[in-house]
This record gives structure tokens, sequence and C-alpha cells, in this order.
């Protein structure tokens, strides 16, 4: 028994060091070089009465969100505590019955969320950041939790499927199958996103092409997304793969608020994500974490006889919900990295810090977003730099320019 424990260990170190160093090699495969930035003070660049509106407006999000994910994290534990209960009133047969608790779990967690998001829809209409009513954001909910269901019956089914068979080591085979889903969901994204159109302005489109040509990338799709009805709250994404690599910008970065070389920023930022391949990057995040996710998740449901049986859904549900929560302030410090070497590549490609500051200040402002948030909150939430870190990054690119 011994010899089986020191081989195990041996294994588990060795998988742990691998897995270090693929970490590693995908962090290294941003571009993005080392810098130190100057600390400047946000009341220079913003306004006494905006920091502090912006200041209680993030903070109010963020004890929300928090107040939010407790629930979350306690209507699943008591889920997976009485749940088990539900398997005897199931007459879906094994996986069927899987399938339901899942789904079952996963509309007690919409519950349970609710009034957190109602209370922040309450507060995004009190300060003008949002149009959506409170019936239209319930029906938006409502039907995303379908998606949500959806998804939930596929990967429920595959993971049950294949820990009949295959009992403890399901999840080595489960997990390259939910990376390639990844991939998949990745290519067909930019079509699922609703409301877009091409791009009208022959102007915008001729400035996509040229930045495409400096920043090294072939073209793309340029889409604009209407969004002014239901906020004014400015935005831009890129993502696809392949054929269907496509920069979306919100319509209400285009309705005259910003000015032609702060929308030229934006818009090489979003090139700049493409040139990197960070569409793909992203699904090479996706299956790093996967893979221990998906052990840990085998591991803590075989007290309940292991995935294969239904009775084990709840305490994967928690555990998966559990590692994502703890997972967040990781998530969030690689997707920082990941749009502060998109902003470098849109000032090498632009060499136009003003427009950078500019295009900060105005987000920011548009958003009310907190310029320097507490570190708690950076922490759990930002997945991007805070405003006055990229407007920090414009005056090292410019410090780099003239040495």
């Amino acid at each position: 028994m011994s010899r089986i424990r020191w081989r195990s260990a041996v294994a588990l170190i060795a998988a742990a060091a691998l897995w270090l160093w693929a970490a590693h090699a995908l962090w290294k495969s941003t571009p993005l070089p080392a810098l130190q930035l100057e600390h400047f003070d946000p009341g220079s660049f913003f306004s006494s009465s905006f920091l502090d509106r912006s200041s209680s407006y993030e903070l109010f999000l963020a004890i929300d969100g928090l107040l939010s994910s407790l629930a979350l994290v306690a209507v699943l534990a008591v889920y997976a505590w009485r749940g088990q209960a539900l398997v005897r009133e199931s007459a879906a047969g094994r996986v069927g019955t899987g399938m339901l608790l899942a789904m079952l779990g996963f509309a007690l967690v919409w519950l349970a969320q609710l009034p957190f998001g109602l209370a922040a829809v309450w507060w995004e209409h009190r300060h003008g950041v949002s149009h959506q009513g409170y019936m239209q954001w319930l029906i938006f909910s409502f039907l995303n939790l379908g998606s949500v269901f959806v998804f939930v019956c596929v990967a429920v089914g595959i993971a049950m499927g294949l820990a009949g068979v295959m009992r403890r080591w399901w999840w080595l085979a489960a997990t390259p199958i939910f990376v390639a889903l990844t991939l998949l969901f990745t290519f067909l994204s930019p079509y699922l996103v609703p409301d877009t159109s091409p791009v009208d302005s022959s102007t915008l489109r001729a400035e996509a092409r040229a930045l495409e040509r400096i920043e090294g990338t072939p073209e793309a799709r340029l889409e604009v997304q209407d969004v002014h009805r239901f906020t004014d709250a400015p935005n831009a994404m890129s993502t696809g793969l392949g054929p269907s690599r496509t920069v979306i910008l919100w319509d209400t970065l285009l309705d005259g608020g910003f000015d032609r070389s702060q929308v030229r920023f934006v818009l090489a930022h979003e090139v700049g994500h493409l040139a990197h391949d960070d569409p793909l990057r992203g699904v090479g995040w996706a299956a790093l974490f996967l893979l221990p996710v998906m052990g840990l998740i085998a591991l803590a449901t075989r007290g309940r006889g292991g995935l294969a049986r239904p009775e084990a859904v709840p305490v994967a549900l928690l555990v998966l919900v559990v590692l994502q929560l703890l997972l967040a302030p990781v998530h969030n410090v690689i997707s920082r990295h990941i749009e502060a070497a998109a902003d470098w590549a849109a000032l090498e490609a632009t060499h136009d810090p003003a427009a950078d500051r500019g295009a900060m200040r105005q987000l920011t402002t548009k958003s009310l977003g907190d310029p320097d948030p507490p570190g708690w909150a950076y922490l759990l939430y930002q997945d991007h730099p805070t405003a006055m870190q990229r407007i920090e990054m414009a005056a090292a690119w410019e410090a780099r320019q003239r040495r």
C-alpha cells in the first residue's frame, strides 16, 4: 500500500509540475514587456465629484455581487445535502435523473440570485447607466436560464455517460471533450451575439484594415451591436476563430461621444486581441483549468458513488461553483495581463497615447467605473486593468519612446 501511495504522490507532483510549466508558457506567450508604472493621482484626471459617485456606485455593485455569491453557495450547499432525496421520485433513468437534478439545481440558483440581480438593475437605473426595464431584465434572465439548461444537460450527459463506463477516471476523457466544445463555442460566438450588423462607415472599415496590416493579423469581420436601448455605457469586444474572427463595437461607442482618434485606439485594442490570438489563448487557459477542476469534482463525488450516480450531481454542482468562485481572482489576473498586452499593442500601432488617455477617461466616465477601486474589489471583480493603470501605461509607453 505504501508503494502505491508513493507512486501516486510522485505522479501527482509530476502532473503539478507539468501544469505549472504549461501555465508559465501560456502566460509568457502573451506579448507584454515588463513595465514599471508610475502611480498617478486619479484626481488629476477625474473630478472629485465623479470619483465619489463612481466609488459609491461600484461599491454597491461589488457588495451586491459578493452577497449574491454567498447566496449561491448556500443554496447549492443545502441542495447538495438534501437533493439526493429527489432521486427516489424520478423515473427518468440514471443519466436522465442526473440531468433533471442539474437543471433543478440551476433553477434554484436563479431564484436565489434574482433579488441581487434586480437590486443591480435598480442601482444602474438610479445612476442612469442602464435603460433596461425590470420585466425586460427578468425575461432576458429567464431566457438565459434556458440556454444554461441546454449546456448543463449536455455536460451532465457526457460526464455521467463516461462515468458509467470509466468509473473513477471519467474526467480524463471528459476534459478533452469539454475543451473541444469550448473551441466550437468560441468559433460560433460572433454569430450568437444579438442585434449586430456590419459597420457602414467606410472610414472606420479602412482604419480597421490599416490597423490589421500594422498589427500583422488577417482581415476580420467588423460589426456594430445595437445596445443604446439598454445602456449608455460604451464597450467593444473581439471574438471568433479563423473565418469567424470578429470585432464588435457597441453603438454607444460610435454615437459621437468619442472622437475619431479615441475610437481608433479602441479598435486597435480589439485588433490587438486578434493579432495575439487571444480567443484561442482563452481556450488554452480553459483547457488548463478544466483538467484539475474535473479531477476535483470526480474526487468530491466519490462519497455518493461517483458521478455515474445521479445522487452525486448536486455535489458536483456545488464543487464546480465553489471552484469557479475561488479561481475568479486567478482568472482576473490572467485577463488583466491579456488586456494590458492589447493596450500595449494599440499604443504600438497608433503611436497615440493621448487617444489612449482620452478613451480611458471616456470609457470610465460613461460607464461610471471606479478608476482606482479598493484592493478587495480589484482582486475579486476587475478583469481589466483599472483606468488609472491604463493611463499610467500610456505614460510608460511615452517614456520608452523618449528613451
